[in-house]
């Protein structure tokens, strides 16, 4: 008998079926259980996967925005990617997540052939201890997903809702794959999606919440992404509007050496 090979839990998560083309079957996992359904950024990097393993895919993704419509119930979905437009250089996408014949989950990504050109990074990584001096927190929210995620407070604020200050929403830490897993496109979206909401760190305690859209935009190439490896990222977010029963966050992921590889903005629904 052969060997029994590993499947790392973020793997078996993605793990999509062809079915038809375009169109593939997969299944929730406890792994990445949330309060209800699963961690939104699996759900997101689900429906990367599914236009990354289509075949008539141009170039990389450079920018996916998801919108959840409705909670993911525990059990088989469908996900269909259909390729609405090909330009010279750029392919847009639109991805859907079925459930019982009714529209869960929605997503626009955009994919591109890359070239070389001028390039900055105006916005600069904040200056913070390395990953290995910093201290593994135990994140203080009961769900399957926070264990799938090694964070490290970069700063004085904890990641949780612990802290008692309140003052602003701000977090900043690293954070890698539990167990280590090389980055990649869908592992990035998911990490995009791992802060907790802003609200519970102003307000400190819980609410009713639930992610309306999140958009990530990538700034880097699947070669430079296999190149980083197992590696952690430095993760910063904070809110900037909290009003009218709903928040919105920005977030940045940066490497270790300081370049900045992935943006996002969420728009997310509260109910005190």
């Amino acid at each position: 008998m052969g060997q029994a090979i590993n499947v790392h839990p973020f793997d078996q998560a993605i793990n999509l079926k062809a079915e038809a083309s375009g169109l593939f079957s997969g299944h929730t996992t406890d792994d990445y259980a949330n309060m209800i359904g699963p961690f939104g950024g699996v759900s997101a990097a689900q429906a990367l996967q599914a236009v990354w393993l289509n075949p008539n895919r141009l170039g990389e993704p450079i920018s996916c925005t998801v919108n959840y419509l409705a909670p993911i119930a525990k059990g088989a979905f469908l996900i269909r990617a259909k390729a609405v437009r090909t330009n010279r250089s750029t392919q847009h996408w639109w991805v859907e997540m079925l459930q019982a014949d009714k529209s869960v989950f929605s997503a626009t990504v955009v994919t591109a052939v890359r070239r070389e050109t001028w390039g900055n990074i105006e916005f600069k990584m904040p200056e913070v201890p390395d990953p290995e001096d910093c201290k593994s927190e135990v994140i203080d929210f009961p769900v399957a997903w926070v264990n799938r995620y090694d964070m490290r407070p970069a700063d004085s604020n904890s990641i949780s809702i612990s802290d008692p200050k309140g003052k602003d929403s701000n977090n900043l830490f690293w954070v890698k794959d539990v167990p280590s897993r090389t980055l990649d496109f869908p592992s990035l979206i998911a990490l995009c999606d791992v802060f907790l909401p802003r609200i519970y760190r102003r307000k400190v305690q819980r609410v009713a919440v639930g992610t309306i859209s999140m958009m990530v935009n990538f700034h880097i190439s699947r070669i430079e992404l296999e190149d980083l490896g197992p590696t952690y990222l430095l993760a910063q977010a904070r809110g900037q509007v909290f009003v009218n029963g709903f928040f919105d966050q920005v977030a940045q992921l940066w490497t270790r050496s300081g370049k900045l590889i992935a943006t996002s903005q969420q728009l997310v629904y509260y109910k005190e």
